[in-house]
């Protein structure tokens, strides 16, 4: 079951126009929410960094955080399994194709559930490969926008090599994923690269932050150079679906010992702790 435009049906009987500027220019933003228990992790952050999305496109928001929590809450319920993944979908609408926004549109919303899949365990105690390429995408990143093709063709080159994900660099330092946040770790320090507009704002990003400061884990927020990615001693992989993961293996080559490290070992603890301790929280 899906919601679109102000009624839940089966996906099967979806509709959208071919002249929706979603379809046409890829003119929309999206969120993407993992829910565990039946509870939205971080939900208030997810509508947070939406808003900023929105208003990076100059789109109004069509819902109050109220409204959107009641539609998310009732797609959870519609659709099986504890554990989900929610993806949120805003176009600015349907229109003759003209470049310039339309005037008083009504915008499509479109919002479904997935199986929210946990890594396998195996990958969490080898780790995961991934290669390099240049970071050719445009300069507002910080905008989680539906036009998704850069982000397409680099994901492709990874598993084109049979790799989880590809990193990005851009001007000689490091950005993100393609899909993920990414942060290193050199002589037990853990690196951040820092936020700017070549990067969106993970929220799985600011938990390890706070899990860092919790936790009284050395790091620092910084430029990471390419010379220093390829020398470090971890690799790591952060998003809302994939949570964290250790990456091993760079462009064929071991990261450190080639297995995961122990800066790896302490945050995926304490976020499986973390999540688990909000849950409770939130349930009561």
């Amino acid at each position: 079951m899906i919601y679109l435009n102000g009624s839940f049906i089966p996906i099967e009987d979806a509709r959208i126009s071919v002249l929706d500027r979603g379809f046409i220019f890829g003119d929309g933003v999206y969120e993407v929410i993992p829910v565990y228990s039946h509870i939205p992790f971080r939900l208030a952050e997810h509508l947070r960094r939406l808003q900023k999305s929105l208003d990076g496109i100059q789109l109004k928001n069509p819902h109050t955080d109220i409204e959107w929590e009641k539609l998310i809450t009732q797609i959870i319920v519609n659709n099986e399994g504890e554990d989900q993944s929610i993806y949120l979908h805003i176009t600015r609408g349907v229109a003759p194709r003209n470049h310039a926004f339309p005037k008083e549109v009504a915008p499509t919303i479109f919002i479904m559930s997935s199986p929210l899949i946990a890594a396998p365990k195996e990958l969490i105690v080898t780790g995961v490969s991934a290669i390099t390429a240049n970071d050719n995408r445009w300069s507002r990143c910080d905008i989680k926008a539906i036009s998704l093709l850069p982000n397409v063709l680099l994901r492709q080159m990874a598993s084109d090599s049979d790799a989880t994900e590809t990193l990005l660099l851009r001007d000689g330092f490091l950005s993100e994923g393609s899909a993920s946040s990414i942060f290193i770790v050199k002589n037990k320090i853990l690196l951040v690269p820092p936020k700017s507009n070549f990067m969106l704002p993970g929220i799985t990003y600011d938990v390890v932050l706070e899990l860092a400061v919790k936790y009284q884990m050395p790091y620092k927020i910084r430029e990471i150079s390419e010379n220093d990615l390829r020398s470090s001693d971890e690799i790591l992989l952060a998003s809302s679906t994939k949570e964290i993961m250790s990456i091993t293996l760079l462009d064929g080559k071991k990261v450190g010992s080639g297995k995961p490290g122990e800066v790896f070992a302490q945050l995926y603890q304490h976020y499986q702790n973390f999540k688990i301790s909000i849950m409770r929280r939130e349930s009561v």
